[in-house]
């Protein structure tokens, strides 16, 4: 295909993605609460905010589960809601759901999946990747770094723990050959890389309003 003539898909996208990713990373809320400078209340909040979008994803996926293209990235061994559930439960007590509401660009950011995951391959898996393989990738470490600032060791942290996968890196390169192998009609490649930078922007909105939220300043802005 020509759209795959400038180097394998997986590659294009973590290339065209890279910038966005560390944008998001360096989110003055993700700083403040990897440097223990927030409460466990913070975590809870974005936990509870991650929730809701999960949600979404996850009714996605039982849409193209049985899809010759996309089918093969639904994999139940990622599946995050009852695991986020639990810990909500953990983390809330049982009127958890009273309190998750969804911020602003929490909203915006459900809208964007209910408008392209639904009807998009390229779309869906463009949110899928951004999504599980970015808290497969880092889990460990944010689950570690959350076990030493703030006392979360099996409660609270379900969410990163991916106990059906054995061997995170052997899942990650077959997600990644999934992606290469795909049968992506034209313009679905192209799509896929303007979506998944699209999600990163949508998820660094969510750190934004959850730093505004919460008190959390710093100078200038994220957005361009």
């Amino acid at each position: 295909m020509t759209d795959l003539a400038l180097g394998s898909l997986s590659t294009r996208l973590r290339d065209a993605t890279k910038e966005e990713h560390e944008r998001t990373e360096s989110s003055p809320f993700v700083v403040a609460l990897m440097a223990g400078e927030l409460d466990r209340n913070a975590y809870a909040a974005m936990l509870g905010q991650t929730y809701l979008f999960y949600v979404v994803i996850e009714e996605a996926g039982e849409r193209w589960r049985g899809d010759a293209v996309v089918g093969s990235f639904v994999s139940d061994a990622l599946l995050r809601r009852d695991a986020l559930e639990a810990d909500l439960a953990w983390l809330f007590g049982p009127g958890w759901r009273d309190e998750v509401a969804p911020l602003p660009a929490t909203s915006r950011y459900i809208d964007r999946l209910r408008q392209v995951c639904f009807s998009s391959r390229s779309g869906f898996v463009a949110h899928h990747y951004t999504r599980y393989l970015g808290d497969l990738s880092g889990g460990q470490i944010i689950r570690a770094k959350l076990r030493s600032l703030y006392g979360l060791t099996g409660d609270g942290v379900r969410f990163y723990v991916f106990d059906q996968i054995a061997k995170p890196k052997v899942f990650k390169d077959d997600y990644r050959a999934l992606i290469d192998t795909a049968e992506w009609a034209a313009g679905e490649p192209a799509n896929l890389l303007a979506e998944a930078n699209e999600a990163f922007r949508l998820n660094r909105g969510v750190f934004d309003d959850l730093g505004k939220a919460l008190g959390v300043g710093w100078v200038g802005s994220c957005e361009q």
